[in-house]
């Protein structure tokens, strides 16, 4: 592995990108959502076996980075599955617990703080809007079309 510092950064999406969170859709399908079951469920979210491949594949040349819509009371649950997935160490950006700003603001202002310093090689995401407003600001983009759309899920990143 060549130096991480000037590596080309990676950059991916964790649900429906990497883990599968279909199992706990149903907690965002009822009124109000329940953010907190939906959230307390993912550390039993398998892994999406596309997802994790491309990461391995990346890993080869570029630092990864993990770039979540999940609230940062997530954080050691999120660190866990990655280990438990046997995926490269990363930093791993989380919203904060009281960010509510759709996934395409908070994705797109932290993909640019690290455009700054380092060269973006790709984002991996399966947000259309967020994939949408990457490639207008000049990403490389990658979409994870390998789970099933979850309209729920949609609606609520916005």
């Amino acid at each position: 592995m060549t130096d991480s510092s000037k590596s080309p950064l990676a950059v991916f999406d964790l649900d429906n990108t990497l883990a599968d969170t279909s199992h706990r859709q149903r907690f965002l399908e009822r009124k109000p959502r329940d953010w907190d079951a939906f959230f307390a469920a993912a550390p039993e979210d398998p892994p999406i076996p596309e997802g994790i491949a491309l990461v391995l594949e990346c890993a080869e040349e570029c630092e990864v980075v993990y770039l979540t819509g999940r609230p940062e009371r997530c954080r050691r649950d999120t660190l866990e599955w990655l280990a438990a997935q046997g995926l490269p160490e990363g930093r791993v950006f989380m919203r904060r617990n009281d960010d509510r700003r759709p996934a395409r603001r908070t994705k797109l202002e932290i993909l640019k703080r690290l455009a700054r310093t380092r060269e973006m090689r790709v984002l991996v995401d399966d947000d259309e809007l967020v994939c949408e407003d990457a490639e207008r600001a000049g990403f490389t983009v990658v979409r994870a079309r390998w789970t099933a759309p979850s309209a729920a899920l949609e609606s609520a990143q916005e």
